[in-house]
């Protein structure tokens, strides 16, 4: 069977080094024989005994706390339908993903191999002393129902069967956010919801709770409307049948208020919504085709709010706004289920950040300037920073207030910090840095697109929509390569310096005119043009594409010459550094300069301070800067501990808006308790430290190499900063997905040069 590249890509992630998507590591030292001694026997028996003593000690010693076990038997997988439970595994290691990066939980995937009720929720029951919680996943109507019922009743922890309740919360949020900009009362409106299913009956019986009356709310199978007349109805549906004698969603919509659609693709028409009430409210959900298509919806009134599942459209109802904050919340009480107090206490945390001032990282991430709450904003971004803040300690005071949270918190202020260093400075960083790319993505020109991982990254770029690649090289090869590897770039334009004679010729005369004082003649700088990194350099500097990207298979020296040549440099920038982005689990951290000057002076120092602080702002970053050196506040003499003295106290004079401190030696920067105990008076006091400037090259190159080197962090860069134009160099080496985040990052550079 024929697959398609989308197909094969697909396969191979989850298949290359280590099969799957998730691992379990240690959280405690386990290098010498005392630490194994201490983390098996004999040392486990003594938290064994305390937990015998007392069984809710199992939260003091060991990771049950911080588990949740997403559990499915694959009847009900996504759009597939009954693929069996090892089919489903792959989807629940995924949500295993999305607890650990948006809310620090710990995940194990369990898959049953039973379609019957009663095994299910005996197997379920016998697990409960591993759990902090259970997320349920992936079970079809009407058994689910069933399931979660008996083990909320059964069972001392919280469960929930996300398909069910996390649409409903993130669309009762938005519901609750677009009556208010139209003005309607929740108790007055009339509802029409399309499809019957687990996700649609919960979503109603919110909706429900929230203040729509039920005899206003009209729903409909794949059959017709629920309705008196239907004899073929279970007990989930017969809750909701209505005393309407219409039978089809066109004749139901007739003065409808809100369209609620959890059914599928293209069954709800122009018309239909032209026959709604003025200011109608349509949540088209079905994935991953909505039914109707955004474009069709919003051109057949002005007058309508829309949301759908996508995340290319405004208003994206995406249950990972819901599940990842409730368990949170959930589990730092210990609570014992997840009841609807919690569910309505998170609905209306999401619904009220909307209405919040957005903070500017997530502006930019969409490139919006004016994002406010209105039709086009009735609920919050999905990498919104502030959700964990907002909705989990919601989600725990009202575990408190109903009585069900066994821990509750006492001191909210902290429990605020930690759910913040939970989530490190900006776990979100390289997403948001994506969508920001991908809302007006530029022609970037890849000198070497003659290398496979260029082209891959280049397939990539174009179908994440942050970029146009542009391919110079030769364009039989380059095709051979594509044809060879199963690549499909479409109407990519490729360039072969080597051919385009009138263009070198116009290129190189050009360049005569910006060199023919530094010891270049025409013919010298005609043939110049034949090197893709000039010729590509050129294409830049002449307004005919927006970024470069190079230096995959040269020296650095070698790549960034014809940029020094060619891209001049912005006003008021005298030297161009480079800086390196460093991602670790507590966020991104930014070294400069890393890369280009070897030994600056101490007012070379303050403009290497000064973009590259601009520079982590335009990425989304709030910079705090530490300077440093091997001296902390003069404590030792010497050239490098006295030019960084110098550059930061005329920082401090005269760009009081720069937060930056030095000299300091590393270890200090990155310890605020060492900092305020020995130096309080520093600026840096409280802050978290997460951009460095280095004194010297050596330091730079030394200090980012090994961070790239120990543990598992990724890098970027180098980031060039001071030329007006966007250009940037890879690593020689660099893999596919460092390649395709410089690319984000070029793009998002050409947007600010711009």
């Amino acid at each position: 069977m024929t697959i398609s590249k989308l197909q094969k890509d697909a396969l191979d992630y989850h298949s290359m080094g280590r099969p799957g998507k998730i691992e379990v590591i240690s959280t405690k030292p386990t290098q010498t024989k005392r630490d194994l001694s201490l983390a098996y026997s004999p040392g486990v028996a003594e938290p064994c005994l305390k937990i015998a003593e007392n069984p809710s000690d199992v939260y003091k010693y060991t990771a049950k706390g911080n588990l949740v076990a997403v559990i499915s038997n694959g009847t009900a997988v996504l759009g597939l339908g009954d693929i069996g439970a090892e089919a489903s595994k792959p989807v629940m290691e995924g949500k295993a993903v999305l607890f650990k990066i948006f809310a620090d939980i710990d995940v194990f995937d369990i898959e049953l191999n039973t379609k019957d009720v009663e095994s299910f929720i005996q197997c379920v029951k016998a697990m409960e002393p591993t759990f902090g919680g259970i997320n349920l996943e992936d079970i079809k109507a009407p058994e689910c129902f069933e399931i979660e019922r008996r083990l909320r009743d059964e069972l001392n922890i919280p469960i929930m069967h996300d398909d069910q309740h996390g649409t409903a919360i993130i669309s009762g949020a938005a519901l609750l956010n677009a009556l208010e900009v139209v003005n309607k009362s929740i108790s007055e409106i009339k509802m029409v919801v399309n499809g019957a299913g687990a996700s649609a009956m919960s979503c109603s019986k919110l909706f429900i709770a929230l203040g729509v009356k039920k005899e206003n709310l009209i729903m409909l199978d794949s059959k017709g409307t629920l309705n008196k007349e239907r004899t073929d109805l279970d007990e989930y549906k017969q809750f909701f049948v209505n005393e309407t004698k219409t039978n089809t969603l066109e004749d139901a919509l007739k003065n409808a208020d809100v369209f609620v659609g959890l059914s599928k693709a293209n069954i709800l028409s122009q018309d239909m919504i032209r026959s709604m009430a003025k200011d109608p409210i349509v949540f088209a959900m079905a994935n991953p085709d909505p039914e109707i298509a955004y474009d069709l919806a919003i051109a057949s009134r002005e007058d309508i709010i829309m949301a759908t599942g996508r995340s290319d459209h405004p208003n994206q109802v995406n249950n990972v706004l819901g599940f990842p904050f409730i368990f949170r919340g959930a589990l730092d009480v210990r609570a014992t289920k997840i009841n609807e107090e919690m569910k309505l206490a998170a609905v209306k945390a999401i619904a009220q950040l909307a209405k919040e001032p957005v903070p500017e990282s997530v502006m930019m991430a969409y490139n919006e300037t004016g994002l406010e709450f209105g039709r086009n904003y009735i609920i919050p971004k999905p990498i919104d920073p502030r959700l964990i803040e907002a909705v989990s300690p919601a989600v725990a005071k009202a575990a408190m207030d109903s009585g069900v949270a066994m821990n509750p918190i006492k001191d909210w202020d902290a429990y605020i910090l930690e759910l913040r260093n939970r989530m490190g400075l900006d776990n979100k960083f390289i997403r948001r840095m994506m969508t920001q790319a991908r809302q007006n993505p530029k022609q970037v020109v890849f000198a070497e697109a003659d290398n496979i991982k260029i082209l891959k990254a280049a397939v990539i770029a174009k179908e994440e929509g942050i970029a146009i690649p542009v391919l110079l090289g030769n364009i039989s090869k380059i095709k051979a390569l594509m044809e060879e590897n199963g690549i499909d770039l479409g109407d990519v334009k490729i360039i072969d310096p080597l051919t385009e004679d009138a263009k070198r010729e116009e290129y190189g005369h050009k360049f005569f005119e910006k060199r023919q004082r530094k010891g270049v003649n025409i013919y010298e700088s005609v043939k110049l043009m034949r090197d893709r990194n000039y010729f590509g350099c050129m294409m830049v500097n002449e307004g005919e594409c927006d970024a470069f990207i190079s230096g995959l298979t040269k020296n650095y020296p070698k790549s960034l010459k014809p940029a020094m040549q060619i891209i001049g440099k912005e006003k008021g920038i005298t030297k161009i550094s480079g800086m390196y982005i460093i991602m670790t689990k507590k966020g991104p951290y930014f070294f400069s300069d890393t890369t280009v000057n070897i030994n600056p002076t101490a007012d070379e120092l303050v403009e290497i301070a000064k973009v590259t602080h601009a520079e982590v702002i335009k990425l989304g970053v709030k910079p705090v800067m530490a300077m440093l050196s091997y001296s902390n506040f003069g404590s030792a003499k010497g050239e490098v501990p006295e030019k960084v003295s110098s550059a930061v106290s005329y920082l401090h004079k005269n760009h009081p808006e720069i937060i930056i401190d030095g000299d300091i030696q590393a270890n200090f920067a990155m310890n605020n308790d060492m900092m305020k105990e020995n130096f309080p008076f520093s600026k840096l006091i409280d802050k978290d430290v997460n951009t460095f400037i280095f004194p010297n090259l050596a330091a730079g190159n030394i200090a980012y190499k090994f961070a790239q080197s120990f543990g598992n962090a990724e890098s970027m860069g180098p980031v060039l900063l001071g030329f007006n134009k966007s250009v940037h160099f890879l690593q020689l080496g660099s893999s596919v997905r460092e390649i395709v985040n410089m690319v984000a990052v070029a793009v998002l550079d050409a947007q600010a040069k711009k």
